[in-house]
């Protein structure tokens, strides 16, 4: 009987920070919340009448897939920008539907704080890492 090999060993997993972590769930499960928003002014026919209701199907989903792919995009700088830029368009959906808002200002308080405090985090992080690197040095 023969012993199974090994699997290959791959490149190692690159650390991810506190911020790219908290504001990636955050972003997926708002994408979530968002895509059935959509849903919410298609059924509502919230958009004004000179707007067909199925875009607010497309609005909800095009929000979401750029969520989606702001939350992989996270360990760039500019990534955090657009997340902020994201929930300021969910809270421009208030004037359609006002649930939108309490959804945008619900999210918008965790995102704020995933970034903020991940940030934080971050900070003491490395900076715990940089002591124990110098203690280790003497």
């Amino acid at each position: 009987m023969t012993t199974p090999s090994p699997a290959p060993a791959g490149r190692p997993r690159r650390a991810r920070g506190a911020a790219e972590s908290l504001g990636s769930i955050v972003l997926v499960f708002e994408s979530i919340v968002v895509f059935l928003g959509g849903l919410a002014v298609y059924g509502l026919k919230a958009l004004p009448e000179t707007i067909e209701p199925w875009w607010g199907v497309v609005a909800g989903t095009v929000l979401a897939v750029l969520m989606l792919l702001t939350a992989g995009m996270l360990r760039h700088r500019w990534a955090i920008v657009v997340g902020w830029a994201l929930q300021a368009l969910l809270l421009l959906g208030t004037f359609l539907l006002p649930a939108l808002g309490i959804v945008g200002l619900i999210f918008g308080g965790m995102w704020a704080y995933a970034t903020i405090k991940g940030a934080s985090l971050d900070r003491r992080n490395a900076r715990l890492a940089a002591e124990a690197e110098t203690a280790n040095g003497d």
